[in-house]
């Protein structure tokens, strides 16, 4: 194991202890028990990307035109379909592992190593799998809300997800030289950063308190991403709906 890997687990692990908390998923209102922890993290984050990440991302913007940052996006995201593919199989999605191993081939092929992403037009659209959303079909439960240093918003699941799926990742498994794992570990990073400064300057007016605006995003999209965009109502939701009227 390299000392990428390493120092990716033991910052993983430093988290987890942090955020140990006992099964079961837990409400909204009740899963920020780290809250304080969880605020100064999201400051020091919040930091780094200003001073570091940030900047970066928009001289990478500025210089590289979009086909190539999309390219770069797509091969990015054809190596993460390796992803998606062992947690289909894991969660049992047969039809889904199909149509995902038939995108590895179609986009690594035709689409000359991941970099355009021939398989959507072939009506195999992408889709979001992660060990995060198989520990929850296999009921796991979330855990607490916990912020993770330098990777943002997660939860004890979750992080314990994070593991598994940058150890499928083929980044981690497919070059013996740190330096190219390191360096495309990076332009993942930055790539991605870069994709949502429009995003960031559309909600920038609409967030009153961003770390909690953060938080509620993330869980409600994962919630969204566990039960296929089809999540059950909560209890709050269905005491807040009307009584149906006898018909």
């Amino acid at each position: 194991m390299n000392t990428f890997r390493r120092s990716f687990l033991t910052l993983t692990a430093a988290a987890l202890l942090a955020g140990c908390a006992a099964p079961g998923d837990l409400a909204q209102e009740d899963a920020d028990a780290l809250e304080s922890y969880n605020r100064a993290m999201f400051a020091f984050n919040d930091a780094v990307d200003k001073a570091v990440f940030k900047p970066v991302a928009k001289v990478y913007w500025r210089v590289l035109p979009e086909p190539v940052t999309d390219s770069i996006g797509n091969f990015f995201s054809n190596l993460n379909d390796v992803v998606v593919l062992v947690n289909d199989l894991l969660q049992f999605k047969l039809h889904q592992a199909a149509m995902d191993s038939s995108r590895i081939v179609f986009n690594t092929t035709f689409g000359v190593a991941g970099l355009f992403d021939v398989a959507s037009r072939m009506e195999l659209p992408k889709n979001r799998e992660d060990f995060g959303q198989t520990l929850a079909v296999w009921g796991i439960g979330q855990g607490y809300y916990i912020v993770i240093p330098l990777l943002g918003p997660s939860t004890v699941r979750d992080a314990f997800g994070m593991v598994g799926d940058f150890v499928i990742n083929p980044i981690s498994w497919s070059t013996d030289s740190a330096a190219v794992e390191w360096g495309l570990w990076g332009l993942n990073l930055i790539n991605r950063r870069a994709s949502l400064l429009r995003i960031e300057r559309a909600l920038a007016d609409e967030q009153i308190d961003p770390y909690s605006f953060q938080r509620s995003a993330y869980l409600q999209m994962r919630r969204n991403l566990i039960y296929d965009g089809n999540p059950p109502k909560s209890d709050s939701q269905l005491d807040a709906e009307p009584d149906n009227p006898v018909q």
